[in-house]
């Protein structure tokens, strides 16, 4: 009911909810008058040539079968919410609910979690029981974007690279997790240009050694100076504002001349969220280490950077 303000709806959603279940039992003790009568008239409905269909009313144990139902939904709606913003005298809701089942399993399950964390994120990293209950979090928690593996997707970083937009730095991963990220790069094609933007992918390209023009890469080198103030002059990014290294031909949208131009002309803008609040610190702090270690153990690399 939270999207309706006034109380008029509630009231009205309450009686538009009896008047129907009262009309179901009206309708069945209306149509359940006489006996049943297998010599009752028929319909004058007929399938197949001699299937008959016949006014009888309904057998009595189907017709109490309905009742039965019908006293159950009034009996509930008293009881449970469902009648516009009345609580039912339970005064159950599954708001409470969630929070006394995360209540009881935080009681149980803290002290597991908050044994790791005092220990520095490197050495829990390095624990295979505190990777094991990490790994679970983050398949819970963070494999819906970046995978069960962690090698993310288009516009969701891999986490096993080696490759940071922040920095690897265990205390920077636990940053990221707990208050979350927000990247944008502005769209530039208004500013440059349709043939602008194809000279600075072009010079992008150059910069990684990838394919590319060289004519256009020449020219795209001086309208570069706009990208620098987030990137650098030399393109190899900056942490600090989570500006990725063009260099290093780790593209987190992909490295195609195609991809590039759109992503100067229309800009990205990509979000992860925060999880302090609903994690807690000992989960974080297990979870940092979890993705920290991801990066630590050999890796075959991968197409997307964090």
């Amino acid at each position: 009911m939270s999207d309706f303000i006034h109380n008029g709806w509630s009231i009205f959603i309450a009686v538009v909810s009896l008047i129907s279940i009262l009309a179901c039992l009206a309708l069945l003790l209306l149509n359940s008058r006489g006996t049943v009568n297998t010599t009752a008239e028929s319909t004058g409905h007929t399938w197949d040539e001699d299937l008959v269909e016949y006014n009888n009313p309904l057998p009595r144990w189907w017709l109490w079968l309905f009742i039965i139902t019908i006293v159950f939904g009034l009996a509930y709606l008293v009881v449970y919410p469902g009648l516009g913003s009345f609580a039912g005298v339970s005064g159950w809701t599954s708001t409470r609910a969630y929070q006394d089942e995360r209540m009881a399993a935080d009681a149980q399950f803290a002290p597991l979690f908050e044994k790791h964390l005092a220990a520095e994120i490197s050495t829990v990293a390095a624990d295979p029981e505190a990777r094991r209950m990490g790994e679970r979090l983050f398949v819970n928690y963070c494999a819906q974007c970046h995978g069960a593996d962690a090698r993310g997707s288009r516009g969701f970083p891999n986490l096993t690279d080696g490759d940071w937009l922040y920095g690897g730095e265990p205390q920077t991963i636990k940053v990221t997790i707990t208050d979350g990220r927000i990247g944008m790069m502005p769209p530039l094609g208004a500013a440059l240009g349709e043939e602008g933007v194809t000279a600075v992918a072009n010079y992008v390209l150059s910069l990684s050694g990838s394919r590319h023009e060289a004519g256009l890469a020449e020219k795209g080198k001086p309208l570069f100076a706009v990208c620098a103030a987030c990137h650098g002059a030399e393109g190899k990014g900056n942490p600090a504002l989570g500006a990725p290294n063009l260099t290093d031909q780790i593209w987190l949208y992909g490295g195609s001349l195609p991809t590039i131009v759109e992503t100067i002309t229309k800009g990205r803008n990509g979000q992860m969220p925060a999880h302090k609040d609903f994690l807690g610190a000992a989960k974080v702090h297990l979870l940092a280490a979890y993705v920290y270690g991801l990066s630590q153990a050999p890796s075959s690399g991968g197409s997307q950077g964090q």
